[in-house]
C-alpha cells in the first residue's frame, strides 16, 4: 500500500507538538509493516537552522494565490529509510516559527496553508509516487479533501485516492474571514452549513472534517467525548453525522526513544528485571530538587502544561490536603502564569517536601518519570496523552482522570485487578484526585504487590505497531469507498 502522510510538521525537522512525532513515528512503523509510506510538510527556516541537509529537486508547482503565482519547490532527505518531502517557498514558509511568532500567529496562514495544500496536490503528478491513500494531519491539511471533491472532482488522476483526516486537537481549528476562499481558487458553495461555514467564517478543520472518505482522532474515549458539545462545541453535531466514518485510535510511543535501560538523560539505567536503578533514579531526583533524601516516602511526580485544561487547578486546590500524606511532589513544566505564580509559591512553604520546577527541559522531565513512584496526570481533557504512557514504561505508576486516551491506556486496578496499571478517577475535583491518590498510597504499602504493578506497567505495549496495523485497517476501508 502506498501511503502519504500529510503533516504541517514532523520530527526531528519542525516541532511544536505532539503532532510532529506521531507524523514520522506513524511513517517509520508503516514502512516496517511493508508499506511504502512517506511524508510531506513544508520546509521551514527552522529546518535550515537546525543543519538538516536536504537533497534539492528539479520538481516545483505554481500555484495562484491572491492573483499571484506562487512558486512551490520540492525538496527531500530519508529518515531511517522514510522518504520525507518538504515544499519549499521561502515568502511563507522561512520565517521564525511555525505558524507565528511571540506577537501572535501570522496573519497569512489561510494563505500559507492554502498554498500548501495546493502545491502538495499539483507536486503528485510530477513525482514518481502516486499514493493510494492520502493521511492528513491538522487543520493545515484540511483543504486538500475539500479540493479533492471540490475542484477536482472528475479528474482521473485522483479518482482512485482516497483520503483520511485525523483530528489531533479542537483548541485551533483554522479560522479565517470567509473572503479568503476566493483567493485560494475555492468555489464560495464550499461555504454551505456542511462545508467549510463556521462562527461567521471558515475553517480548515470543519473542511477537512467534513469532506475526508474517513476521519479519526487519538483515542477511543475521545472520539466518544467529541460527539457531545461539551467536549466537541460546534463541530459536534458535524461529528456525531460522520459517526460511522469517525474512529479512534490510541496513539503509541516510539519504545526506542523512550527505554529507561538506554535512556542516557537519567542517572542510571534499569530495566523491569534489575530495578534498582530505579532507586538511584529517585534518590538522585530527590538531591536535584532538594527533596529529603527518604527512599521509603512515595514520590510524587507531574510533568505538564500548568494549565486549567490538564488539571493544574486540581493540583493547587488539593495542595494543603495532599501534604498532609506522607508524600513527597515533583512538578515540572510551565504553562499559565497565575499558576506558575500559585503552585510556585505552595512549593516554597516546603521546599523539604515539594518543588515545582518551571522548566520544560525535557531532560528533566526524563528524571522526573524516572525517579517518581507515582505518576499524576489530572487532565480535564486528553485526546492521547503521553506522558501517562511514558510514567508506565518507567515504572512509575499513574494516577488519572477518567478522559480521553488516559481512560484508554489507564486500567484502575481496583475495578479490574489481574490487569490494572494505575489508579482513575472520574470527576475532575479536588476530592476525587485525592481519593484516588490515597489508594495509590495504600496500595504503595504493600511491596509486593506494588512491584508487580510497576511491573506490568514497564511489560505493556504501547508501541507504534499496534497503532500503525489499525491505521492499515483504515487504509484499507479508504481505499474501499474508492472501488464502488
Amino acid at each position: 500500500m502506498k501511503i502519504l502522510i500529510v503533516s504541517p510538521e514532523a520530527s526531528p525537522y519542525a516541532k511544536t507538538a505532539g503532532l510532529a512525532d506521531v507524523a514520522s513515528s506513524l511513517a517509520r512503523a508503516l514502512r516496517k509493516l511493508g508499506h511504502d509510506a512517506r511524508l510531506i510538510l513544508p520546509c521551514y527556516k527552522q529546518i535550515d537552522d537546525l543543519g538538516f541537509s536536504l537533497r534539492k529537486g528539479r520538481k516545483s508547482v505554481e500555484v495562484p494565490i491572491d492573483g499571484a503565482l506562487r512558486k512551490g519547490l520540492l525538496r527531500q532527505t530519508l529518515l531511517e529509510g522514510v522518504p520525507i518531502y518538504f515544499i519549499e517557498n521561502r515568502e511563507y514558509f522561512h520565517r521564525e516559527g511555525l505558524y507565528g511568532n511571540g506577537k501572535g500567529d501570522y496573519a497569512d496562514n489561510a494563505q500559507r496553508f492554502g498554498f500548501f495544500c495546493h502545491a502538495v496536490l499539483q507536486l503528485l503528478r510530477r513525482m514518481d509516487f502516486r499514493p493510494d491513500v492520502l493521511h492528513l494531519h491538522g487543520w493545515q491539511t484540511g483543504l486538500i479533501p475539500v479540493l479533492l471533491r471540490t475542484e477536482l472532482k472528475g479528474d482521473p488522476f485522483y479518482a482512485h485516492m482516497g483520503t483520511l483526516f485525523t483530528l489531533h486537537d479542537l483548541d485551533d481549528a483554522g479560522r479565517f474571514p470567509a473572503q479568503v476562499l476566493a483567493g485560494l481558487g475555492l468555489d464560495p458553495a464550499v461555504l454551505g452549513n456542511n462545508g467549510l461555514a463556521l462562527d461567521g467564517g471558515v475553517s480548515f478543520l470543519k473542511g477537512g472534517l467534513h469532506y475526508a472518505d474517513q476521519i479519526s482522532t487519538l483515542s477511543e474515549t475521545y472520539r466518544d467525548e467529541l460527539h457531545s458539545t461539551e467536549f466537541g462545541g460546534d463541530l459536534a453535531p458535524l461529528l456525531r453525522r460522520r459517526s460511522a466514518t469517525f474512529h479512534g485510535i490510541l496513539n503509541g510511543i516510539d519504545s526506542r526513544a523512550w527505554d529507561p535501560s538506554l535512556d542516557m538523560t537519567l542517572s542510571r539505567p534499569y530495566n523491569v528485571d534489575n530495578l534498582n536503578g530505579k532507586k538511584a533514579n529517585k534518590r538522585a531526583l530527590q538531591k536535584e530538587a532538594g527533596l529529603d533524601p527518604e527512599p521509603l516516602v512515595p514520590l510524587v511526580g507531574l510533568v505538564a502544561p500548568l494549565r486549567r485544561d490538564k488539571g493544574a487547578d486540581l493540583l493547587a486546590a488539593a495542595w494543603d490536603e495532599l501534604l498532609k500524606r506522607s508524600v513527597q511532589l515533583v512538578i515540572a513544566g510551565r504553562g499559565e502564569s497565575a499558576l506558575e505564580k500559585q503552585l510556585a509559591a505552595l512549593g516554597e512553604k516546603v521546599p523539604r517536601r515539594a518543588r515545582v520546577l518551571l522548566s520544560n527541559d525535557a531532560g528533566l522531565a526524563r528524571r522526573v518519570f524516572a525517579g517518581s513512584d507515582i505518576f499524576l496526570m489530572p487532565s480535564r481533557v486528553e485526546p492521547c496523552g503521553l506522558e501517562q504512557i511514558v510514567a508506565l514504561r518507567y515504572g512509575s505508576v499513574p494516577v488519572v482522570h477518567r478522559t480521553g486516551g488516559l481512560n484508554d491506556s489507564v486500567i484502575d486496578i481496583d475495578e479490574r485487578p489481574r490487569l490494572g496499571n494505575g489508579f482513575v478517577f472520574d470527576q475532575p475535583s479536588p476530592q476525587a484526585l485525592l481519593g484516588a491518590l490515597d489508594r495509590a498510597l495504600e496500595a504503595y504499602e504493600n511491596r509486593r504487590q506494588w512491584l508487580k504493578l510497576v511491573k506490568r506497567g514497564m511489560t505493556q505495549d504501547f508501541s507504534w505497531t499496534s497503532a500503525a496495523e489499525k491505521y492499515v485497517e483504515l487504509y484499507r476501508k479508504t481505499m474501499a469507498q474508492h472501488l464502488i
